[in-house]
């Protein structure tokens, strides 16, 4: 069975938003949207959940938008900055699943 070759630029992106993930207060601030659904939240509230405030928040944030995973949005006096990027978190979940149990069928069970 011929192995498929995961496309480079697949890859390339998945790391890099798989990296911006690599901090605890950013996942934490990530899972917090995905319960707040598509509406989002004010980055007041955001920071209250989480208990990432101020800069830090600001900070992770943008790590976040520059992976594709947030948007941030002017409303009024407020930023909603929580909007997550639903078809971004879906497209990263189905990359580390588009290759699942491909190779099991290959696989010597006999060995254990």
């Amino acid at each position: 069975m011929k192995q498929e070759t995961i496309h480079d630029l697949d890859l390339e992106v998945a790391a890099s938003t798989f990296a911006a993930l690599g901090s605890e207060q950013r996942l934490a601030v990530l899972r917090c949207l995905v319960r707040a659904g598509t509406d989002g939240l004010s980055i007041g509230e955001l920071g209250q959940r989480t208990g990432v405030t101020g800069s830090t928040l600001t900070h992770h944030m943008k790590i976040l938008a520059q992976a594709g995973l947030v948007t941030q949005e002017k409303q009024g006096r407020s930023i909603i900055c929580a909007a997550v990027a639903f078809d971004e978190v879906r497209a990263l979940s189905a990359f580390l699943l588009r290759e699942c149990c491909a190779d099991a069928e290959t696989q010597d069970h006999d060995h254990g």
